[in-house]
């Protein structure tokens, strides 16, 4: 990945590997705003804006260290659509998505991002993540503190539109603090996806979306209804997330979650089309 960092920007050279919408509407993040000229991405307590220019993209932000890990602008993705071409049904779909990258995303605003997603639309969960931070942390643009957010009731989530989410939210910040859910990264996946699922709200596909979108473990597969979708259109139809989950794993092995972001775009972005 061809990037520098320049005084009020880093600006990506190798558009052949990044490109912000495909990025930010693929799925996998929630903390994003697309505008005229761009998009404004506001992880955590952080900013950046991104532009696109004819031979580049600019990251306008004072964090240009968080962003270029945020971004995974070191990892190789040549290598990555390399391998996967290998197999034929992954070779539109990167073409089609060929700017994608796996962001590096905090584990706790993953955790409870993905449980606010669970049965939910994108622009429902942007909602509901946006009225946290508004009435929740100080400058109300940041992601809430574990502090911040374990102090609120049942009630609270429910007017900041959860639903039945709510429950699960309460119930999940009594049961686990972000260092403990750091503490995690030393379990392998197997292992780490059993704790996950013993969590308030985390369901196995909740579970591999933090797998894969937090702690970056890129041998899991989540499967949700445009994964199935797909699955029966090139496979045997299966009704089993769980089996199809592990069958593309295996197919896909290290890869299958670079393989799950590509698919995902491709079939809900252009071939629902």
């Amino acid at each position: 990945m061809i990037y520098t960092i320049e005084k009020e920007y880093i600006k990506v050279i190798d558009k052949s590997e990044f490109n912000i919408e495909h990025i930010l509407e693929c799925g996998q993040v929630f903390c994003f705003n697309k505008k005229d000229n761009g998009y404004e991405v506001f992880p955590q307590d952080k900013y950046a804006f991104v532009v696109e220019e004819e031979d580049c993209y600019k990251i306008f932000t004072e964090d240009k260290n968080y962003f270029v890990k945020y971004f995974d602008l070191d990892r190789n993705y040549s290598k990555v659509k390399e391998e996967l071409n290998k197999h034929k049904i992954m070779q539109e779909p990167i073409e089609f998505g060929y700017g994608i990258r796996i962001l590096k995303q905090d584990l706790f605003e993953t955790l409870i991002s993905f449980i606010i997603s669970a049965n939910n639309n994108i622009k429902r969960i942007k909602l509901i993540l946006n009225n946290l931070r508004k009435n929740l942390s100080e400058d109300g643009k940041s992601f809430p503190s574990y502090d911040q957010l374990k102090s609120c009731d049942e009630q609270f989530f429910k007017q900041m539109g959860a639903g039945y989410r709510a429950s699960y939210l309460y119930k999940v910040l009594r049961q686990i603090t972000p260092k403990q859910l750091e503490e995690y990264s030393s379990l392998n996946t197997d292992a780490l996806r059993e704790k996950l699922i013993l969590l308030s709200g985390v369901g196995s596909k909740v579970a591999d979306c933090i797998l894969l979108f937090g702690f970056n473990r890129f041998d899991v597969f989540p499967v949700d209804t445009w994964i199935q979708k797909m699955y029966n259109s090139f496979y045997s139809p299966l009704e089993n997330r769980r089996m199809i989950s592990k069958i593309l794993v295996k197919q896909f092995s290290k890869q299958s979650g670079f393989a799950q972001q590509y698919l995902f775009y491709y079939q809900r972005s252009f071939l629902k089309k």
